[in-house]
């Protein structure tokens, strides 16, 4: 641009000031050793270049990285929203929802959870699970993590097969009482449902970090078949000629080794200098008293030079471990984010194996990856008839169309032309039962919604009852836990562990299907958890300083009663879902008065206890 032009058409000078004018431009263009420019030009060029300089360098810095930020914010919207933020793998179909994550750490390392440097071809699920779900709004501490950095080491130094292992070993089978060991041992037994084992073993590895102990896994019947190890070098499964397998199945509250049995009989000396080899621990949902004492922090004391801890337990029992007053300090600086152990502890330790990652990459690519939201439905009756209940399918539509989880349908079918651009939503159902996914999908097809949304219903197995021990039901189980985890909007049943495991994995505040009696459906038919954290299903009511019962849900703010369970504990209480446990506490059934800080409530309805924890 010529600012000498452009003062001219402002005002039109006389010839002394075109001539005054052109002087100046030869003096200046002398002064330069040019011609052709004038000083002011150069200025206004730079002044019109140097933004768009600026600009251009914005957007060709470190393009991945930068739209990988963007990514990360995006990955907790809607699907679509995603795609605008990410670069797809693959040629398109299903697999345009998976993503590549530039980000390292936070992608498939998940914030620091894992470990890098792992062979990916043995555990394609370990570092590829990240490309299906969301990323978690909940970040492991820093503290958490070096903890886990910390106990992989120790496992590397104290696991199977190594000299610390061998000489403790040989400790064990002497049967004599013995002073300290290098390693302390805690033997997870494989024990009940899938649902039960996971949850159980998630607790059992906290209880090892808290007691720096090593844990090692029973393989049962199909451990190693479902499950990666997740640990480095050294192998979690405890090898099949342990001096003790043999009594596993046998190990029991009377027996002579049983920790309860001993406090009972007072077969234990605490103050004694040597300790003995081995103690079984019962903390199946039957124990007793005396076995409840292993939530005191007196017995604490004495199993902490105890070298081989045996644990048999159906129970997800944190919430009690964090009214273990020595544990307190520890639990506060591994979990400052109240309510998320089992969502990250779940996602460290249980990574699918190949082959049952292989049933749900491939489920979740042919019947979910294209939906524009997934809702997950999973339903579990403890009814001894054989359903599906006409009760239960109301209870699931009232809830879900009360609680806006899925469109209502025009039943007059006035609703003829759908938008080509109709929202696409995915039903993933999870049942021992085909009835129920197939009454959703009849009433999907056979009337329109009133929002114009595209609904589809999938179930991928009904295999009619639970058959713990099969290999496949099993598979089949793991598979579907782990496709519900992976869904937007997550109904689960009442006392169900399979459920739990689900919501805790993907980090979901689930609306819970109250249990039904007397084939009503309740009203209200569900209410939104509390947290991600799923129930303790047999905790103790015992103040051990005081020596006498009480109401362990009323001692601490973030330990409470269950939603589903009036006398279990669950591990919250997060600022954010306060009001809402506030204003639908007068929806519980229980029989415990539960403690709400400056706030007291009790509801006189009580129900029935749990009579089958293995789900």
């Amino acid at each position: 641009m010529d600012l000498n032009s452009s003062t001219r058409r402002r005002s039109p000078p006389s010839e002394d000031t075109d001539q005054q004018l052109a002087q100046n431009s030869k003096m200046q263009a002398k002064r330069f050793g040019s011609n052709g420019i004038t000083f002011t030009q150069i200025f206004t060029y730079c002044l019109v270049a140097l933004p768009i300089i600026f600009a251009i360098s914005l957007i060709f810095r470190h393009p991945s990285s930068d739209r990988t930020m963007g990514f990360a914010d995006a990955r907790v919207l809607e699907n679509r929203e995603v795609k605008q933020n990410a670069t797809p793998i693959g040629a398109g179909g299903s697999e345009g929802v998976l993503f590549q994550h530039a980000d390292k750490y936070n992608g498939k390392l998940l914030g620091g959870l894992l470990a890098d440097g792992f062979d990916e071809a043995a555990c394609t699920s370990r570092y590829s699970s990240f490309l299906y779900r969301k990323i978690s709004l909940h970040k492991p501490s820093s503290y958490l993590i070096s903890r886990l950095r910390s106990y992989e080491d120790l496992h590397k130094r104290c696991g199977p097969n190594t000299q610390s292992y061998n000489k403790a070993l040989e400790q064990l089978k002497s049967g004599n009482k013995i002073g300290l060991t290098d390693c302390n041992y805690i033997v997870w037994i494989s024990f009940s449902g899938l649902g039960n084992r996971i949850l159980s073993l998630a607790s059992t590895f906290l209880y090892a970090l808290l007691t720096n102990r090593v844990l090692l896994v029973d393989q049962g019947k199909d451990m190693a078949d479902l499950f990666c190890d997740p640990f480095p070098d050294k192998s979690w499964l405890l090898p099949r000629d342990f001096p003790l397998v043999d009594q596993f199945d046998s190990f029991n509250q009377n027996s002579p080794h049983c920790h309860g049995n001993m406090l009972k009989n007072n077969a234990i000396n605490s103050s004694a200098m040597s300790k003995p080899s081995y103690l079984y621990l019962h903390l199946v949902h039957d124990y007793g008293d005396h076995d409840k004492l292993f939530f005191c922090d007196g017995e604490q004391s004495f199993l902490e030079n105890v070298p081989w801890l045996i644990m048999k337990t159906d129970n997800y029992y944190v919430p009690s471990l964090f009214l273990i007053p020595s544990f307190e300090k520890e639990l506060s600086n591994l979990f400052p984010e109240k309510g998320t152990v089992f969502h990250h502890l779940g996602r460290y330790l249980f990574h699918p194996s190949n082959h049952v990652w292989g049933l749900i990459t491939r489920y979740y690519r042919t019947y979910l990856a294209k939906a524009d939201e997934r809702i997950g439905i999973q339903i579990r009756t403890f009814d001894s008839r054989r359903g599906p209940f006409k009760h239960v399918m109301d209870q699931i539509l009232a809830c879900t169309l009360k609680e806006k989880l899925l469109p209502a349908v025009d039943m007059q079918d006035s609703v003829v032309n759908p938008s080509e651009n109709a929202k696409l939503k995915a039903i993933l159902v999870t049942s021992l039962l085909s009835g129920y996914s197939e009454d959703l999908r009849n009433m999907y097809w056979e009337h329109p919604t009133m929002t114009g949304e595209v609904v589809g219903v999938y179930q991928p197995s009904h295999e009619e009852f639970q058959q713990t021990e099969k290999q496949m039901h099993n598979r089949k189980a793991w598979s579907e836990m782990y496709l519900l985890s992976l869904t937007d909007v997550l109904v689960t049943s009442a006392w169900s562990t399979f459920g739990y495991v689900a919501q805790g994995l993907g980090g979901l505040r689930p609306w819970i299907l109250y249990k039904t009696e007397n084939d009503t459906a309740p009203d209200p038919p569900c209410r939104r958890a509390m947290s991600t954290e799923p129930c303790f299903h047999a905790p103790p009511f015992y103040d051990c300083k005081a020596k006498k019962g009480i109401d362990t849900g009323t001692l601490v703010p973030h330990v409470r009663h269950c939603e589903d369970i009036s006398w279990g504990l669950k591990y919250l209480l997060t600022r954010r879902v306060k009001a809402d446990f506030l204003s639908s506490m007068t929806h519980r059934s229980t029989e415990i008065s539960v403690f709400i800080p400056h706030k007291r409530r009790v509801d006189p309805h009580s129900e029935q206890h749990a009579s089958e924890f293995s789900v």
